[in-house]
């Protein structure tokens, strides 16, 4: 992999799995810094009709990361606070319990589901690469592989940062694609 600057930019020229690792990392960079540095007060912002907040969000991507990574790729448990919390198919949880969650409390479980994620991906990307077999199943049509599970946190991740932007921005202004280059978490 080419050295880049900032660490989060891909690479100008790389493999595709270079490529597509790269571009989930510069997503998770750019959404962290959309969310960075906020307290309770703009974690819970809202705008408009909708229910999102920064700090769901945070909550939401940190079920994502764990879920993915344990559970879609290997068959193992995400473990806490998933296993025992009163999930459904609405994600309602995790963007309801966010406004009683302290900043850091909702900082610290993003970050450190992110760093298992980091873990975990790089133990199964060198154990088979991105087009070995997940455990997750579509049935009656076969497993997921690593590359199309990769895929969808990408798009999972697009998705939420665009919600993150504007969010943020109706927080106090912060608008931009990349953090500025000399750019870590402060909270």
């Amino acid at each position: 992999m080419t050295d880049n600057s900032p660490s989060w930019e891909p690479p100008l020229a790389g493999t595709e799995s270079e490529h597509l690792l790269a571009m989930l990392e510069r997503l998770r960079t750019t959404f962290r810094w959309k969310a960075d540095g906020l307290d309770a007060d703009g974690l819970n912002q809202r705008i408009g009709a909708s229910s999102l907040t920064i700090g769901g969000l945070l909550k939401h991507l940190a079920r994502v990361e764990d879920i993915t990574f344990a559970w879609k790729m290997r068959g193992e448990s995400p473990g806490e606070p998933w296993v025992s919390a009163p999930l459904d198919d609405t994600d309602d949880w995790e963007f309801s319990t966010a406004a009683t969650d302290s900043p850091e409390y909702l900082y610290g479980l993003y970050d450190a589901a992110v760093a298992r994620s980091r873990e975990r991906l790089a133990a199964i990307t060198s154990d088979g690469g991105l087009d070995q077999e997940a455990h997750w199943e579509w049935p009656g049509r076969g497993h997921f592989s690593v590359r199309r599970i990769v895929c969808d946190l990408i798009e999972e991740y697009g998705r939420h940062t665009g919600h993150a932007d504007l969010l943020r921005e109706a927080v106090d202004g912060r608008v931009g694609e990349d953090p500025p280059e000399d750019w870590t978490p402060e909270s």
